[in-house]
């Protein structure tokens, strides 16, 4: 009977556990939609891609793990008849460049020179670039045109933009969250070049903006994160220099005009933190 029940156990336990999984299994959103022409974006869960669609073939952007890059292929197999020529990385960090392999079977890997040995060297789950370049590189596949640009240092040392100049759209993974505060306290972050780097996107021709993570933007919204970025810096340093800590600088900087922003109440003193750390790094006071 002790057996008996033990192995009741044992079975319950493992329905229990099979049900969990399959019920995670089924939480994972992933979703096809068309921006323009033939661009579009892919959704997994929390998680943008882009893709575009030629007669030669697709050119797809961030993979973001090896099961959602299963899923993709099988999609664009399925819905369009094309096979995946190019991948392009916008940066090394692997919740973004996670399942490059999937696709090695038929596309070529691109990406910044600098995210070739990142990748290596921190062994991220992806396929290693096969194609790098330093400052801009442009695909032609199948009559379209794609542009990557280096735009200098920013949430990594490696990140590039894609901009697709017939659908007036630039991917933009990280740097420029529309209408949210930056993440977190700035992990993996160079500042004031961050700045800087989203004054080179504002220069450029485009009329969407298609970010890594949240609602698609317009040109606007990168001058809009600009803004925010430059007054919390000047905010960050002006209290450094005026021997404030960093408790009284949290409860000092409001930026009361960005309160309806995406993460506003939990990241805007964590954006405070990240910004007072990043300061100090390159800062000597008196």
């Amino acid at each position: 009977m002790i057996v008996a029940g033990l192995r009741n156990v044992v079975i319950a336990t493992v329905m229990a556990v099979a049900l969990v999984s399959g019920a995670a299994a089924q939480d994972v959103k992933r979703e096809i939609t068309r921006i323009a022409g033939d661009l579009y974006r892919f959704q997994n869960n929390f998680h943008y891609s882009v893709f575009l669609i030629t007669p030669d073939g697709a050119l797809v952007t961030d993979p973001i793990n090896a099961e959602a890059a299963a899923w993709l292929k099988a999609e664009i197999d399925k819905r369009f008849n094309k096979q995946v020529k190019y991948v392009v990385l916008s940066h090394d960090h692997a919740d973004h460049s996670s399942g490059g392999e999937v696709f090695d079977d038929t596309a070529v890997i691109v990406a910044h020179e600098n995210a070739r040995a990142v990748i290596l060297g921190e062994m991220r789950p992806t396929a290693v670039p096969e194609i790098t370049f330093p400052d801009r590189m442009t695909i032609h596949l199948g009559g379209k045109t794609i542009e990557l640009i280096h735009v200098g240092r920013n949430h990594s040392n490696n990140m590039i933009v894609v901009r697709f100049p017939a659908e007036r759209a630039l991917y933009v993974v990280d740097f420029i969250p529309v209408r949210a505060v930056a993440f977190k306290d700035f992990p993996d972050a160079y500042i004031p070049d961050w700045i800087d780097s989203i004054r080179a996107v504002e220069a450029m021709d485009f009329d969407i903006l298609i970010p890594g993570h949240g609602v698609i933007g317009a040109k606007s919204d990168a001058t809009a994160f600009r803004e925010y970025m430059s007054e919390l810096y000047d905010a960050v340093l002006a209290g450094a220099r005026a021997g404030k800590s960093l408790d009284e600088l949290k409860a000092s900087i409001k930026l009361d005009k960005y309160q309806d922003w995406f993460q506003y109440e939990d990241w805007l003193p964590l954006n405070i933190e990240g910004m007072y750390n990043r300061i100090a790094l390159h800062r000597r006071g008196n």
